[in-house]
Parts: C-alpha cells; sequence; structure tokens
C-alpha cells in the first residue's frame, strides 16, 4: 500500500532560494511509489509558519509521516511547531537533521530539543557527525541515512592539469564565508596572475553585496553568476580546476559530494561534519577554518603536482558513488514502510 508522505521544509528553490534536500529527496521518494506533499513555498516567514503548521492539520488523518527537514538557527523553532502540531495530532514525524551547528543547539536549548526530538518516530542524520552529537546527548531513537544524489547525473573529468581557475558552489551567507575564497584568491594572484574564480549561489543574508564591493575593490577576477540550476552549474564546472568549500560551519554539503562526483578536486575547510565526509590528501586537502593562507597554498600544491590533484579526485569519486540514491533508497524504504 502505497505511504502518504508531508514534507515541510523550505521548497524556495522556484523563488529565487537555493534547492535544498526538501528538492531532492521528496521527488526521490515519489520515484520509489510515496505520495508526497509538500510545505512551504511561501518566501515570507509568517507566512511560511503559518502555511506549514496548517498543513499538518489539513493532511492529519491523510499523512502517514511528516518529514521535517531541521535545522539549527531560526529555522529550529519552524520544526519545533510543526513537531508540537504532530505531537498534538498523534502523527508519526521525522526530523530530518542539517546543519552544522544542530550540537549547539542541543546544548542551548535542552528542553526544547528533547520535546522536539526524544517523540519524534525516528531522527535522521545525513552526517556521522549529528549521529554522534545525537548519540552523545542521549537519543536513541536515530537513522544514519546519508544525503545522497543520482550518480548518473555526473559526469566525471579527469584533469591532466590544474590551472588555477576556482569555483565557489554556495548560497551567500556569513556561515559558509564566501569572503575566504575571494581573499585566496587575492593571495593567489601574486604567483598566478591569471587565475580566476567564479562563485555560483543566491544571496541569502546581504552577503553577496559585501563580495562584491570587496571584488571591485581589489580588482579581482570574479564572476559572480548568481544561483543556477543543477545542470547549468554541472555542465559550468567543466571550465575549473579546483573546488572550494570555505565554510565556517557545516554538516555534509550536497555541493561538495556533487562536486566529489565530477571530478573536481575539493579544498575545504576542516569544520564540523567535514572531517566525517572527507579525508586530508585521501580524496580532499583540509585547511583550518578561515585560513586564507592555507586556501591559497592548498591551491598552488595541486597546480604544481597534478598527479596528487588526480590521486584525490579518483578518491572522492569512488566516495561519492556511495551517496548515490540506489544505495541510499533502501534505508529510506526500510525506514517507511
Amino acid at each position: 500500500m502505497r505511504k502518504n508522505l508531508l514534507y515541510i521544509g523550505n521548497r524556495l528553490s522556484g523563488k529565487g532560494g537555493a534547492a535544498t534536500t526538501i528538492d531532492t529527496l521528496g521527488p526521490m521518494l515519489e520515484t520509489e511509489g510515496f505520495y508526497v506533499r509538500y510545505a512551504s513555498v511561501m518566501k515570507n516567514k509568517a507566512l511560511r509558519m503559518m502555511d506549514m503548521l496548517f498543513s499538518v492539520i489539513l493532511y492529519s488523518k491523510k499523512a502517514d509521516y511528516v518529514l521535517i527537514d531541521t535545522y539549527s538557527t531560526q529555522n529550529f523553532w519552524y520544526a519545533f511547531a510543526v513537531a508540537k502540531t504532530c505531537q498534538l495530532f498523534k502523527i508519526k514525524y521525522v526530523p530530518i537533521l542539517h546543519g552544522g551547528m544542530l550540537p549547539e543547539r542541543l546544548k542551548k536549548s535542552p528542553k526544547s530539543c528533547r520535546t522536539l526530538f526524544a517523540k519524534a518516530y525516528r531522527n535522521v542524520a545525513p552526517s556521522r557527525y549529528l549521529w554522534e552529537a545525537f548519540r552523545s546527548t542521549g537519543f536513541d531513537n536515530l537513522e544514519y541515512i546519508p544525503n545522497n544524489i543520482k550518480i548518473n547525473d555526473y559526469t566525471f573529468k579527469q584533469r591532466g592539469i590544474i590551472r588555477p581557475k576556482l569555483l565557489w558552489v554556495r548560497a551567500f551567507s556569513e556561515i559558509y564565508n564566501p569572503m575566504l575564497a575571494l581573499k585566496a584568491l587575492k593571495l593567489l594572484l601574486k604567483e598566478y596572475p591569471k587565475a580566476t574564480l567564479c562563485m555560483i549561489g543566491p544571496d541569502k543574508d546581504g552577503n553577496l553585496s559585501v563580495c562584491k564591493t570587496y571584488a571591485k575593490k581589489h580588482g579581482l577576477p570574479v564572476k559572480f553568476t548568481g544561483k543556477l540550476s543543477k545542470k547549468e552549474w554541472r555542465e559550468r564546472s567543466k571550465e575549473f580546476d579546483v573546488f572550494l568549500n570555505t565554510t565556517h560551519i557545516d554538516n555534509t554539503p550536497i555541493s561538495v559530494i556533487e562536486v566529489m562526483a565530477l571530478g573536481l578536486p575539493v579544498i575545504s575547510t576542516n569544520v564540523g561534519g567535514i572531517p566525517y565526509l572527507l579525508e586530508d590528501k585521501k580524496d580532499a586537502l583540509l585547511v583550518a577554518d578561515d585560513d586564507t593562507e592555507g586556501v591559497a597554498a592548498s591551491i598552488t600544491l595541486l597546480i604544481k603536482n597534478p598527479e596528487i590533484a588526480s590521486n584525490l579526485t579518483l578518491n572522492a569519486r569512488t566516495r561519492a558513488e556511495g551517496f548515490d540514491w540506489e544505495n541510499v533508497r533502501q534505508a529510506w524504504l526500510r525506514l517507511l514502510d
């Protein structure tokens, strides 16, 4: 019998926002025979909250499970309110844990976290980092189900040489520290005057304007594309040779898994869940948070040693294949069936 799901999250990719798990996991579950309803596409935060809660009430007798994308900052309270409504109507709900700061939220709001997570049917952790953080706090209703991609959508490109052509893909937000990419480029230009940077993603908190101002002030060769579809940026990635993940806080970013599948060598800050996803000098190069010199030195290392880049990318592709939907789908089917 086909199960009915209500998926709660920020489904704003059609309105200029970045694609999130609700945009990828929901359609995947539909292909497995689940009937999935969604909330919410509302950009206004108050209206979005109302739409989410109303959807739970409206489908309370139809939904077998409510999936809730759960973040650590302001959006934590969306998940909390939705979970309380699910409890009121006795609906099984499944928080899907996102955000590298959720361990801090567990410490900051222990009572609210207990109300939200302890009463869940299951809490799905897409990284070992969050699974361990929740386990150590005393939660045992946990499932580890990684984020997923469709590996056949990602054509691997082996690069014989590494040019100083840099790619960055993320929403422009302070927590993702896009300024680090610009500062690393500025430093790299001293040795490689033909170095360039492409930054793909929508603005989230005004950081895009800050980055554009900095790039203009220092005359940096940077292309800001705004938001692109996955298909568009996958195609554009062929033009570049190094991927930068500059975040202050992270969990298991899909964008990093995607470029691992595409064959771009990854340089990332070693924060949050990143060391659970990437192994330094095996499938990526990891640097300290906000380490401009470390990023620039890692880029230089890859340029001067393309064989290192080749080994990293081959290992990264193998790891990315483990996130293919065909490897992840059974865990979701077991959980929801």
